[in-house]
């Protein structure tokens, strides 16, 4: 564990209570949070036992009682208050997209490192205990070179019939469920198979009525030449989140429906077989905390310099590059190299 420190959290939407959980799972004590609505501020300081509220980020990151802060407010907002907490001396932990800028995303991180400041993208899933393990699984190569990996996140609001919040306006939130969900995936992507070469993207708008997409997919074709699939959607039934991944000696699986999210199988084969599918075998049950939680221990542990931060800004920034380039295969119709 960490040492104490005493953290802001900007913005009190829903994945905010992720943070303060995460922060104090953390050993850290949230001490202040900020929100422009005054009567969901005073809900939040009274349902999360937090004993300062702001009405103003400016005043938060003044505060010298706050150590370091995370920024949870719609995207648009993310470069202007990223830059303001940098030069406060406040270490940032900010919810993704970074920007759906890339100059804007590089200047978040031009400026964190000139002033010395921790800033860690809120890319949580490179801190789930099944993505760690399967990592190192491909780094040892125990399935051999990838061939192959499919991602998938996917929901349907918890049955509401609106999408909340902000989530459906272009001018807030920039992009659907492939922005939403899919930059989470695109990292993952990167996280456990490398750099992505191109993209071939489509979405569409099924079931909401909104600026945005809810149903997506993105075919990747990584620098490796291993193939693969993003999948997202806020049209499913209830919450899917998985990844499969295929080498030439094995193959990783998780899936949250079959056998939960922390339950990680690996398949391969000692010797042939007549029967195509029957395989050896491994089943690991993971422990440990939930990716969120971990995800803010992995934060303050940055900030102790105890060990690297686990997605980067450079991190973050290649993740909008990948929705970027999805939405303008969408528009071309076509595939999308990237372009360094």
């Amino acid at each position: 564990m960490t040492t104490a420190h005493r953290v802001g959290i900007i913005g009190t939407g829903a994945i905010a209570g992720a943070h303060v959980e995460g922060y104090r799972v953390a050993g850290a004590e949230v001490v202040a949070i900020c929100d422009t609505n005054a009567e969901t501020l005073a809900r939040r300081q009274t349902a999360w036992k937090i004993p300062t509220g702001y009405s103003d980020y400016r005043e938060i990151l003044a505060d010298p009682e706050v150590e370091a802060v995370s920024i949870c407010t719609p995207n648009a907002s993310h470069h202007p208050m990223t830059l303001a907490a940098a030069r406060a001396g406040k270490h940032v932990m900010c919810e993704k997209p970074a920007s759906l800028n890339l100059d804007l995303a590089q200047e978040m991180i031009d400026v964190c490192a000139a002033e010395g400041i921790v800033y860690q993208v809120g890319h949580h899933l490179r801190s789930w205990a099944a993505a760690s393990r399967a990592q190192a699984m491909i780094g040892r190569g125990d399935i051999g070179k990838v061939t192959y990996a499919r991602f998938r996140q996917a929901h349907d609001w918890g049955g509401s019939p609106t999408v909340r919040g902000v989530f459906g306006s272009t001018a807030h939130s920039g992009g659907g469920t492939l922005l939403d969900n899919g930059c989470h995936l695109f990292d993952l992507a990167r996280y456990l198979c490398g750099d992505v070469a191109d993209v071939f993207a489509r979405i569409a708008t099924r079931k909401y009525d909104i600026e945005v997409e809810d149903t997506a997919m993105s075919s990747l074709g990584f620098a490796s030449g291993a193939l693969g699939h993003v999948e997202v959607a806020w049209t499913a039934t209830g919450w899917h989140e998985g990844f499969w991944i295929d080498g030439t000696d094995g193959s990783i699986e998780v899936d949250n429906r079959v056998g939960g999210a922390n339950v990680l199988t690996h398949r391969f084969r000692s010797g042939l077989s007549n029967d195509w599918s029957l395989t050896d075998t491994a089943r690991y049950e993971l422990q440990g905390l939930d990716a969120h939680s971990q995800h803010a221990v992995n934060f303050l542990a940055a900030i102790d310099g105890t060990r690297e931060v686990v997605c980067s800004g450079a991190d973050g920034l290649e993740a909008v590059r990948l929705v970027l380039a999805s939405y303008e295969s969408v528009a071309l119709n076509r595939p999308v190299r990237l372009r360094p």
